[in-house]
């Protein structure tokens, strides 16, 4: 596939396109929808549904092979790959669900669910490679715009499917059959690598503001529309308007190339981009002195590992670089950077922050019924809102402090983890008036650590195999999720059940003892966060050194 030229429309049409590829993306969030229709339709228990729903967990999250696939193939490779599964999987539990076919085994629909959201890893996987390799200098601003949307687009299908599918399961089943395809089908021409920039430009931090002041927009009217849909009846023009303006709002991301289009205007280079200019020019003459910042980063390296500091050696008639491993901050493989103790510091973080705020997640409707509120709609809404200011918020709020001060983006998930354990031991107390408050800064602690581990992976280990690196510490969620959810508040859920007679429990003790164990395990991911935070601040003050980021030499990009 041709690659684009630096500063043209393309990157911003692709993160445009990118937006729609993460809404369809977010596939696996529509379980809870379609879920009670097994029940009634195909006549499934409690525990096989249980089941169904770790295979919907399994498929979302295991991105290994896409992961791979992105250093091998482009983009639309790897997005028809996800079309494929989409259509093949939805479209087995659409001829289950609306009696099509008759009977069919139940282990067929746990693999066919595995493959139907298994589709949102390699559609994920292909926009956020890509945009992050297309916005180099900008990772976090990227990512937690991307995974902004991705957590949105639970409500955006909840309102498709509440305001024009009449909440019917067959049909969001079908939609999500042909509709997935349709758009990633529709948008795979515009996802393409492009040059990255070399240079910080403040028009796209402008650009970057739009776009995330647009998705808050957003948030807030599904928000609002979801509740007024759930107070008032409203009639079907009033659906389809909202429907209409939903539309709109997520099309607001295009209006930058469309800007860039009717409105050209000629370049004018920054004293920044003309020391860029002359730092390519210097390139053809090897022997001249190095710049300033590649010394820094030699001196960084230096100071870093001298036993690796590189050495000519004389081969032949001529002299070869000898071969040296990659330091931090430049492009690992995967298999060099499961050596590394800065990678399984993060993995370990991000499994304790995401893995203890999925059982909540994974339990919300229990948890709710347990005290008291019946109806867990707002608190599902509350934790959907939070979740994306979260995310959104993270790329925003560590993209300023590691620029202005080179603070490592891994505090804010020390800070995170460390309100999550006083969160923790809020819901243990169960006092009057805290459900709500306290399932919506989970929401924001919880999207926090997606929005930081992201970035963070790219920043340390590059970005060439980022796409695999950040897919292997992603399997921390379904980890979480089974040792967690399944057993921890499964088992202690059961435990106190047991003791009231019933198959149903009631009251503050039926998830105390979960609740205090996950405060425990969020002191222990605070402190592995403050410790990779002091052990990876070099790295950040040589990446962001006079503010702004500076690829290090031994990077692809």
């Amino acid at each position: 596939m041709a690659v684009l030229k630096e500063g043209s429309r393309p990157p911003w049409v692709g993160l445009g396109a990118a937006v729609w590829v993460e809404i369809a993306a977010g596939n696996a969030y529509t379980f809870p929808l379609y879920s009670p229709s097994l029940k009634s339709i195909l006549g499934f228990n409690q525990q096989q549904l249980t089941l169904l729903g770790v295979a919907n967990d399994i498929g979302e999250s295991v991105g290994i092979l896409p992961g791979l696939a992105c250093n091998k193939y482009p983009p639309w490779v790897v997005l028809l790959v996800g079309v494929c599964l989409s259509f093949l999987g939805y479209g087995v539990f659409w001829l289950a669900v609306s009696e099509t076919v008759q009977s069919l085994p139940y282990w067929a629909l746990w693999i066919a669910l595995c493959i139907a959201t298994n589709s949102s890893a390699w559609l994920g996987t292909a926009v956020l490679v890509t945009n992050m390799r297309n916005f180099p200098l900008s990772r976090g601003t990227v990512a937690g715009i991307l995974k902004g949307y991705i957590g949105l687009s639970g409500a955006v299908l909840t309102e498709f499917y509440s305001m024009i599918l009449n909440q019917s399961a067959s049909s969001l089943l079908l939609a999500l059959t042909l509709g997935i395809p349709t758009i990633c089908l529709l948008m795979m021409y515009f996802v393409r690598p492009c040059n990255s920039a070399s240079v910080e430009n403040s028009t796209e931090d402008c650009h970057f503001l739009f776009i995330q002041a647009a998705s808050l927009v957003l948030a807030g009217y599904l928000l609002t529309t979801t509740l007024l849909k759930d107070l008032l009846s409203l009639g079907d023009t009033i659906s389809y308007i909202f429907i209409a303006v939903m539309v709109f709002l997520l099309l607001a991301p295009l209006a930058i190339p469309l800007k860039m289009t009717l409105f050209p205007h000629k370049k004018v280079r920054t004293p920044a981009e003309v020391i860029a200019f002359d730092t390519e020019i210097n390139i053809s003459a090897p022997l001249l002195n190095p710049s300033s910042s590649e010394t820094q980063l030699g001196s960084f390296y230096e100071q870093e590992d001298m036993s690796e500091v590189d050495m000519l050696i004389a081969v032949g008639e001529g002299a070869v670089k000898k071969k040296r491993k990659p330091r931090r901050g430049e492009d690992f493989k995967i298999t060099e950077a499961i050596v590394k103790a800065d990678f399984w510091l993060l993995w370990f973080v991000y499994f304790l922050g995401v893995g203890s705020g999925v059982t909540v997640l994974n339990n919300l409707a229990q948890i709710g019924v347990s005290l008291g509120v019946n109806d867990v709609t707002v608190l599902l809404s509350l934790f959907s809102f939070f979740n994306f200011i979260g995310r959104l918020g993270a790329g925003v709020v560590s993209e300023h402090f590691v620029r202005s001060k080179t603070i490592p983006r891994t505090f804010w998930m020390a800070v995170t983890q460390l309100i999550m354990v006083l969160i923790f031991l809020l819901y243990a107390s169960a006092l009057n008036g805290t459900l709500y408050a306290a399932t919506g800064l989970l929401g924001i602690c919880y999207g926090v650590q997606f929005g930081i581990m992201i970035p963070t992976a790219s920043e340390l280990f590059g970005l060439k195999h980022f796409g695999i690196i950040f897919n292997f510490i992603q399997l921390g969620n379904p980890v979480g999720a089974i040792l967690f959810s399944a057993l921890l508040a499964g088992q202690v859920y059961d435990t106190e059940a047991a003791k009231q007679m019933g198959s149903s429990c009631i009251g503050p003790s039926c998830f105390r003892l979960t609740f205090l164990i996950l405060s425990g395990l969020c002191g222990l991911g605070t402190l592995l966060a403050v410790i990779l935070t002091v052990r990876i601040r070099p790295v950040y003050q040589m990446l962001y050194a006079g503010g702004s980021f500076r690829l290090p030499p031994g990077s692809g990009h």
